[in-house]
């Protein structure tokens, strides 16, 4: 029996295994399915304990992150509330939380470029990123010799930073522009002869990697949460955690009621919040003067089928935005009463549970779970020397000869003729 097939979640057709989009042209995301309907950890380090729900055969063993889920103490008791986990993703070895790029993109980055090792895959990957992602995929490359096009909005390249000594598969293009245009870009490349596009959400190794979030929550729990909060930029973790949730509710022994999905966005920046409410809290300056603009996408798969109102109406699911003093007092307030530095994008998650504890959302005896997306970041830089990834030349959104000098910027870096 095969380990799982990749499924349409609209029309049900099967597909190929690195599949992204159906080819019936549906406008819904893949979703795998799984042999194994009950999940069995297995004895493998960090995220590979769950090779049952993840789709590869293989693992990369240096690729040993994995979510750590613990029971608050000190947050809880500032809020009242009994039963707060939290789900920490980055760099905290007190609590044996070893990503080494302090977010949990890990999580997407290590099965991608497993399946792509599968796949015998041996074409320049290209990924487009506002930084974290970038940062993950990066790191991954890095270990594993895959060529990697990283293509990132100018304004972003300070996120690139590594704790390695060299990046030689690794080359930086920064695009002048957001985010979206960095997507625009880096899709046109990929679409080209010698390059293969890793996807986005569309891609199911992301999505079960970051699933596991929700899969070391529960088995550490010992069941579903009643709610989950995490800050979103696409959204798709929020559809990861709710496709975990509904593997889980189909093994049986954690409970058969989803999860709650709780997203939190960052005003005045909040495509899907915007959505959500049917409300306007987009700023023509996006992404500029947010608390973090890695969590701006200006087309989030929102209506797309099995994509984030999907999540949300079937959790009976909330969107929250979030001010950046909002996510500043939260971001001190956690790390003064849990003891480890968190990103930005997360403490925009911790406000959001506070709305919710203020709004009544969630009740001092629920059990939730909180999604701390990265930390440990200023942790890490204490026992490790980290370095920038120069990039290798910039281009303009604008220009339209911009593609044509990626291409020249790639050839000149790996010796290759595109």
């Amino acid at each position: 029996m095969e380990k799982y097939v990749v499924r349409c979640s609209k029309c049900g057709e099967v597909h190929g295994p690195h599949s992204l989009n159906c080819k019936n042209g549906d406008d819904a995301l893949l979703r795998t399915e799984y042999s194994s309907k009950q999940l069995h950890p297995a004895d493998l380090p960090g995220i590979w304990r769950y090779q049952d729900w993840l789709p590869v055969n293989g693992i990369i063993e240096e690729g040993s992150g994995r979510t750590i889920t613990y029971k608050s103490q000190g947050f809880a008791e500032e809020y009242g509330l009994e039963d707060l986990w939290i789900a920490f993703n980055g760099y905290w070895p007190e609590r044996d939380a070893g990503m080494m790029t302090c977010t949990f993109k890990d999580l997407e980055s290590f099965p991608t470029m497993q399946l792509i090792r599968e796949l015998n895959e041996e074409r320049i990957m290209v990924v487009a990123s506002a930084g974290n992602t970038a940062r993950a995929f990066s790191h991954a490359c890095t270990i594993t010799g895959q060529p990697l096009l990283l293509v990132v909005p100018e304004n972003s390249a300070h996120r690139l930073w590594t704790t390695h000594e060299q990046n030689p598969s690794v080359c930086l293009v920064t695009v002048e522009g957001d985010y979206f245009d960095a997507i625009s870009l880096a899709g046109k490349i990929a679409s080209r002869d010698g390059f293969v596009n890793e996807g986005g959400a569309k891609n199911v190794a992301r999505r079960d990697g970051m699933a596991t979030v929700m899969l070391d929550a529960a088995l550490t729990m010992g069941t579903l949460p009643d709610h989950y909060f995490q800050a979103v930029g696409s959204g798709t973790g929020g559809i990861s955690a709710w496709e975990a949730s509904m593997r889980l509710a189909e093994d049986g022994r954690f409970g058969s009621k989803l999860p709650v999905l709780h997203l939190g966005q960052n005003i005045p920046c909040a495509p899907l919040y915007s959505l959500w409410s049917d409300s306007d809290v987009v700023s023509d300056s996006c992404p500029e003067g947010m608390y973090d603009d890695v969590l701006f996408n200006r087309k989030p798969p929102y209506s797309v089928k099995g994509g984030v109102k999907d999540a949300l109406d079937a959790t009976g699911g909330m969107m929250y935005a979030v001010s950046n003093d909002e996510a500043s007092a939260s971001q001190s307030l956690f790390e003064k009463t849990e003891g480890i530095d968190i990103n930005p994008a997360a403490a925009v998650a911790v406000a959001a549970l506070v709305q919710a504890v203020e709004g009544g959302n969630v009740l001092p005896e629920d059990r939730i779970v909180l999604n701390i997306t990265g930390g440990g970041q200023k942790r890490l830089m204490q026992d490790y020397p980290v370095r920038q990834i120069e990039p290798s030349a910039g281009v303009s959104a604008k220009d339209p000869n911009a593609e044509d000098e990626i291409l020249n910027i790639v050839e000149g870096f790996f010796g290759v003729r595109i």
